[in-house]
């Protein structure tokens, strides 16, 4: 696995090794053991997977304590925009957000860990979305943030007349209303 750092720290991008013949292709799409030496000390305890159609944003979402999460993210099929939004007030990158393109093809995967806000919008035709949580889903202690804050400038590459979101996600406050974490 090659970790790849982004403009926010212990956010990273992993590039699995990939086998391929004419047969097709293997690679090892996760081991604790590795994740744990070059990324993070964790332990995933919950795996999720969504399937969306094109314009669909999910996000942005996090859990407040104790129940935060970190996210190891994929697609299996598709393209997405992911994003990630730092919500660590003691952090130099403090309400910054990187994002990155996964998909299918790249066989990227995003890690994003605890004190983030985390969404994505589908690029494609549509989209199978894996992750990994090291905490189990709370909905008493889920928060959210507008996707569409004009403080967080996020281009998600969607048209505004195609974007799909459910009720809830249309509801999230802006940016500086939202609980964020004393980290």
């Amino acid at each position: 696995m090659v970790i790849i750092d982004t403009e926010i720290a212990d956010v990273v991008i992993l590039e699995p090794r990939i086998f391929g013949d004419e047969r097709g292709y293997f690679f090892e799409s996760f081991s604790q053991r590795e994740f744990q030496e070059q990324v993070m000390k964790t332990t995933f305890v919950q795996d999720n997977e969504s399937k969306s159609f094109f314009g669909v944003v999910r996000g942005l979402h996090y859990q407040l304590p104790p129940y935060t999460q970190a996210k190891l993210v994929r697609v299996i099929a598709g393209e997405v925009l992911d994003v990630a939004v730092d919500l660590r007030k003691k952090s130099p990158t403090f309400g910054k957000h990187v994002s990155v393109l996964l998909s299918g093809e790249n066989k990227r995967q995003f890690f994003v860990p605890r004190g983030f806000a985390h969404g994505f919008a589908v690029l494609s035709e549509q989209a199978i979305f894996q992750y990994k949580c090291d905490n189990y889903y709370a909905p008493a202690y889920e928060r959210g943030i507008r996707f569409d804050d004009p403080d967080l400038e996020i281009d998600w590459k969607v048209p505004v007349n195609k974007r799909i979101l459910s009720e809830k996600d249309q509801r999230h406050p802006f940016f500086r209303e939202a609980v964020t974490f004393d980290l």
